[in-house]
């Protein structure tokens, strides 16, 4: 008898990469958080860098901070 390998199936919470963009005011407040369908998340708090350290200890890494305007910054983070 023959062993079937198992492919992962795009949507399983533990397989790929899980994206999150936070976005925050120049001065610490959380203005809004968006994530892919399964990615791994605690409640986000109204000051963003307690969300940010939240997220990175779950494992995410910051992979680009853009300035939106004078006073909105987006971070994009992947798991």
């Amino acid at each position: 008898m023959r062993e079937v390998q198992i492919q992962p199936t795009i949507g399983q919470a533990w397989t790929g990469k899980h994206v999150v963009l936070l976005h925050c005011t120049n001065n610490n407040q959380l203005i809004t958080l968006f994530k892919s369908f399964h990615a791994p998340i605690e409640p986000p708090r109204h000051n963003c860098a307690e969300t940010l350290s939240q997220l990175l200890s779950i494992g995410y890494r910051i992979m680009a901070i853009t300035p939106i305007s004078t006073n909105h910054i987006q971070y994009f983070l992947v798991l």
